[in-house]
């Protein structure tokens, strides 16, 4: 049996994606010897430990020197891989120094601590890739301010809106996912609380005063301070669930709209470089927008099960702890895939303002009737106005004309500038300054 760093053959949305070697097998051993390591200078820091140890170890967490595969098998023994990894340090350190290897830690404080490491580094990636996002979002805003399409609502033509809003919608769901993993970034916290939550092993160590173990546990890590070991407390992970499965919808609402507006029939948008097709030559997949729809699919299970595992008893859980690794490193993979698909999305994303234009007039101008509703009303009276239109709509689609056409032969009407009132392009309400107004959060 072999075991890989991506085993990414299903997994096309985050295969090579900067997230899927952020989350490897790799990296999450980097983290977790990191951890140990950390561990000790910490000790050393505060004279718990000799400084010889502390540089002792550093120079044995290295992570070509250990079998990634071989303690991944060994796991099984005990639960969790920090065991035969501790196992491992120990020995590649040796000598009297190793027995400051994973002093007074558990093995939960380890893994807690490794997989914050792995999420902060990952999240990091994620931010960057918004940023691009938003700022090909804003550009496209500002370019499409009055570019006017037509708004869809249960799947057919409602009023006229403009792209540029659609746009400056999207990005502000960008901004607010940006808002949210920044805040979960910030809040990452170490883990340290010993066997049971209690420091105890740390106490007998010599350890005066454990929050200050803790804070500098947390610095050398560049983690959050704890208030409480959370071994059982599950509030860092629920967070991040929680901000991972919005980010992934918030990138899923763009990635639909763009299949949407981009099939065949419709056509306003195209993505810059779309992918093949192993049957039909023709074809220019939108492939990026797939990618990413299918992640905002699976993010909500994902988050679920995270949140599930906060029931977790007593002062460590048998299964709420270990339910939560594999799913929570399935939605960085995710969302950072996610996150780099939206971002080469969005900047090579083709608008075609002429199809929008023409899909105006597909329902013969009755994409307009709720403004000749309100501006007929006075003129006609409320019964009248509404019941010329019912009868000119029902007309323009049997006879196939435009709504401006029927609406001039009618002699009550003779006096208003129906060219007007039935110009799509008048009919965007607040569209621009709405799309001003998103554009001016930073």
């Amino acid at each position: 049996m072999t075991f890989g760093d991506s085993e990414a053959l299903l997994a096309p949305g985050w295969a090579g994606s900067p997230a899927s070697a952020a989350t490897s097998d790799t990296a999450y051993l980097r983290a977790l010897l990191d951890a140990e390591a950390a561990l000790t200078r910490t000790q050393a820091s505060l004279g718990l430990a000799p400084a010889e140890a502390a540089t002792a170890v550093d120079a044995a967490a290295e992570v070509s020197r250990f079998d990634t595969p071989s303690i991944a098998l060994r796991a099984r023994d005990g639960g969790n891989p920090v065991i035969p990894l501790v196992a491992d340090l120990t020995q590649a350190v040796g000598g009297e120094y190793g027995a400051y290897v994973h002093r007074g830690a558990t093995s939960q404080d380890i893994m807690d601590s490794a997989t914050m490491l792995v999420a902060a580094r990952t999240l990091d990636l994620v931010l960057g890739d918004l940023d691009r996002t938003e700022g090909a979002l804003a550009r496209l805003a500002a370019e499409h301010r009055d570019t006017v399409m037509p708004g869809r609502t249960l799947t057919q033509h409602a009023v006229p809106t403009t792209f540029g809003l659609k746009a400056a919608g999207w990005r502000s769901l960008v901004l607010d996912a940006r808002d949210r993993v920044s805040a979960v970034r910030g809040s990452l916290p170490a883990q340290l609380g010993g066997a049971a939550g209690t420091l105890a092993a740390f106490t007998a160590f010599g350890a005066a005063d454990t929050q200050v173990l803790t804070a500098a546990y947390a610095r050398e890590l560049g983690l959050a301070e704890p208030v409480l070991p959370w071994h059982t407390l599950r509030t860092p992970i629920a967070d991040l669930a929680g901000a991972l499965a919005f980010t992934a919808g918030a990138l899923g609402k763009t990635a639909v709209d763009v299949l949407t507006l981009g099939r065949t029939e419709i056509a306003e948008v195209s993505e810059g470089s779309g992918g093949g097709s192993s049957a039909m030559p023709h074809k220019a997949n939108p492939v990026r927008a797939t990618l990413v729809a299918a992640a905002a699919r699976r993010a909500p299970q994902l988050a679920a099960t995270l949140y599930g595992a906060m029931a977790a008893e007593d002062e460590r859980p048998a299964g709420a702890w270990h339910a939560e690794w594999e799913p929570l490193r399935d939605l960085l993979r995710l969302v950072g895939g996610a996150a780099r698909a939206t971002a080469e999305l969005t900047e090579g994303l083709r608008v075609h303002a002429e199809v929008m234009r023409e899909h105006l007039g597909l329902t013969h101008g009755l994409i307009v009737s709720e403004r000749l509703a309100v501006s007929l009303a006075p003129v006609l009276g409320r019964a009248r106005a509404k019941e010329l239109l019912t009868a000119t709509a029902k007309r323009a689609v049997a006879e196939n004309r435009p709504l401006l056409d029927l609406l001039g032969e009618e002699p009550e009407l003779k006096d208003l500038d129906l060219v007007d009132l039935t110009d799509p392009a008048r009919y965007t309400g607040s569209a621009g300054s709405l799309t001003d107004r998103a554009l001016e959060r930073r």
